[in-house]
């Protein structure tokens, strides 16, 4: 058999040690001032809040996907605030979302420098950031939960809470004995792998989180808002670390997509948002609403009447509700307009800087 790489060879680093180049600092809040925009960009955000506010007064939801740059540009007091008002109730991003999230609850900063730990051979090979996050999302899977609820539990509750080795191989002999061995078999083989192979005691594993205030996730879990993950395999830096567990990663995030689609498929008369995720967010959204409009066309249910709601800083020179460009038009390969102007209901893209976006947003909806 060919050798494969083997990362407890890796020489890892405490996260104490890395130069960070975002810190609380950055963080934008209620009293920030707001950016100045054109007139055109204040009244589509105008009609955006209208829409959302409508959404809610008749029960359908208003969800945002995200990509990483919205929290290193300091927003997440905003959006934590409109979890909390009521006016998000279904969130996702990608594992890069997550690892900036988390690495700022626990130390107050994060995002490094790649050009630097490249060369040095230490870029994302991190001691914290790796073995929490993957021993969340672990543990997380074990107990049913999906990769952000693990998260935003962990950093919530400033703990994990392993189960002793013997109870674990207790469950898995439980399962062999069954005619049919369920899903959950997976779960349990995955962390009692991780315990015994890191030696891992049972117990509570105290992980304090400082700044847990400016935790997205972790303010989902504690508000019951749907807060789900898209990671990519190889393309985060957790991947790196040797307790990582692929086919924790694999359940957790099947969890989360499954979660999303349930929510896209109550999406009728709701607003999506789609901030900042130029791949992940509009690829994941039409396989769901495809899911989606499957089962309700055998129920004989509507769902085409919807918002969605793009917002990037790449130029949008086309006119999409003309159509799709041809082929040999720039903007025909900007998937994240190509893909949600297939998606049905009512499109509209912004291009503007995601502050801004959500700054002007946030002021309309809860000030």
């Amino acid at each position: 058999m060919k050798q494969i790489f083997d990362r407890r060879r890796l020489s890892i680093k405490p996260l104490a040690s890395r130069q960070s180049k975002s810190d609380t600092r950055h963080m934008i809040d209620a009293e920030t001032p707001l950016p100045l925009i054109s007139s055109e960009s204040a009244e589509s955000i105008e009609r955006v809040a209208e829409k959302i506010k409508k959404a809610k007064e008749v029960g359908a939801p208003v969800m945002m996907t995200y990509g990483a740059h919205l929290f290193k540009n300091g927003l997440s007091p905003l959006i934590i605030k409109l979890m909390e008002s009521g006016h998000l109730d279904h969130l996702s991003t990608n594992g890069a979302g997550t690892i900036h999230d988390w690495e700022t609850a626990f130390q107050g900063k994060t995002e490094e420098d790649v050009k630097r730990y490249i060369k040095e051979g230490q870029f994302g090979i991190w001691e914290e950031t790796g073995f929490y996050i993957n021993l969340a999302v672990i543990l997380g899977s074990y107990y049913g939960l999906g990769y952000g609820a693990s998260l935003g539990k962990m950093i919530q509750e400033d703990r994990l809470v392993l189960p002793a080795k013997e109870s674990l191989r207790e469950e898995l002999a439980e399962e062999l004995r069954q005619t049919i061995i369920s899903d959950r078999f997976q779960t349990i083989a995955s962390l009692a792998h991780t315990i015994e192979a890191f030696q891992l005691p049972a117990g509570t594993m105290v992980v304090k989180h400082p700044y847990k205030q400016f935790s997205i996730q972790a303010a989902a879990y504690r508000l019951g808002v749907p807060f789900n993950v898209f990671p990519g395999i190889g393309s985060d830096i957790i991947y790196s670390h040797p307790v990582n567990n692929g086919a924790a990663i694999g359940q957790s995030a099947l969890h989360d997509f499954l979660n999303f689609t349930q929510g896209i498929s109550q999406l009728e008369g709701g607003v999506f948002l789609s901030v900042g995720t130029s791949v992940m967010g509009p690829m994941t959204f039409e396989k769901s609403i495809s899911m989606s409009r499957n089962i309700a066309l055998k129920e004989n249910r509507k769902l085409e009447n919807y918002q969605i709601v793009v917002n990037d800083i790449q130029p949008g020179t086309w006119d999409w509700s003309q159509g799709e460009p041809p082929k040999e038009h720039p903007a025909y390969y900007l998937r994240f307009c190509k893909s949600f102007s297939r998606m049905g209901g009512e499109f509209l893209y912004l291009e503007l800087d995601n502050k801004a976006f959500v700054q002007h947003l946030f002021h309309l909806l809860c000030r």
